[in-house]
């Protein structure tokens, strides 16, 4: 008898069986979802995943933006090890607006680091756009990273002597990109600090603070927008207008976007919710989506 569309009943094989939308390894792993397209059965760890690809799936049998391939990460202090990320597998789309979610110490912001080339894995691959980016030397990764990502954390890391208009134009200078400054002031304009560019930090609110950082995120035109709790700091108000700049730029200009965060009104609108657990992603994205939502 022909097992229903939506069973739960096959097992990925033993060997290395990735999820063509999360990028997770099924492998050896039960109660999964599968579906054949083009005559090849494809395996997923859940309802999210399966969904997601029964409405593209053309897009999501091709090259991910990011994708991190049994990414270990420890740290060592004297005879101390301490394991941070376990053999991660992971699928980042472009465009996707993707929330990373999991308790303290899960190693959220490790990952974070992985995905912007902050730091490298003690294993594992990092591929962007298909090229292995962890095997790059240190001043490439430093150019990579400068002409690719924007950064936004919840410490604003403002240099306190420079004015709000200076500390946005560092990543500039660092990615040998000054013809752009003349699209600078427009930045500014777009956060509402169109009047401040001149003021230090000690000069300016929290919430002015982490705007001009988000100006400074966008100086370069980055392909991929990276948060670590970006309103963590912030007042509710504050926060939701820093978040609304920042879905906006995912969902009208195009730009991938991962948030690492523990706020629920920010997880529920990601196309994607990644859920950390003692240096592992959890199966099955759509449960802990709902855990947010109530869908």
């Amino acid at each position: 008898m022909a097992s229903h569309p939506h069973s739960r009943e096959p097992s990925a094989p033993a060997h290395a069986v990735y999820d063509p939308v999360c990028g997770m390894n099924l492998a050896g792993m039960g109660d999964l979802r599968e579906k054949e397209h083009g005559g090849t059965s494809y395996y997923f760890c859940g309802d999210g995943c399966f969904e997601r690809f029964e409405d593209e799936p053309e897009r999501f049998l091709g090259v991910p933006l990011i994708k991190l391939r049994n990414i270990s990460k420890r740290y060592v202090a004297g005879v101390v090890e301490a394991p941070v990320l376990r053999g991660l597998d992971l699928n980042i789309w472009e465009g996707d607006f993707v929330a990373v979610i999991g308790a303290s110490g899960s190693g959220k912001s490790t990952l974070l680091n992985m995905l912007g080339l902050l730091d490298l894995p003690t294993s594992g691959d990092i591929f962007y756009k298909g090229k292995n980016i962890a095997l790059l030397k240190e001043d490439e990764r430093a150019a990579f990273r400068s002409t690719t990502f924007g950064f936004v954390f919840q410490q604003y890391n403002l240099i306190p002597w420079l004015t709000a208009y200076e500390n946005a134009l560092v990543p500039l200078i660092f990615a040998g990109r000054r013809e752009q400054e003349r699209e600078l002031a427009g930045r500014f304009r777009e956060v509402g600090l169109g009047e401040r560019t001149h003021h230090r930090p000690f000069e300016l609110s929290g919430g002015e603070q982490q705007r001009v950082a988000l100006a400074r995120a966008l100086a370069n035109d980055p392909s991929v927008i990276l948060g670590d709790e970006p309103t963590g700091n912030l007042d509710s108000a504050t926060g939701h207008l820093i978040l609304e700049k920042l879905i906006g730029l995912n969902r009208e200009r195009g730009k991938t976007l991962i948030i690492v965060t523990h706020d629920s009104s920010i997880a529920e609108q990601a196309n994607e919710i990644i859920t950390i657990q003692d240096g592992r992603t959890l199966r099955d994205h759509h449960i802990h989506k709902k855990r947010f939502t109530g869908a």
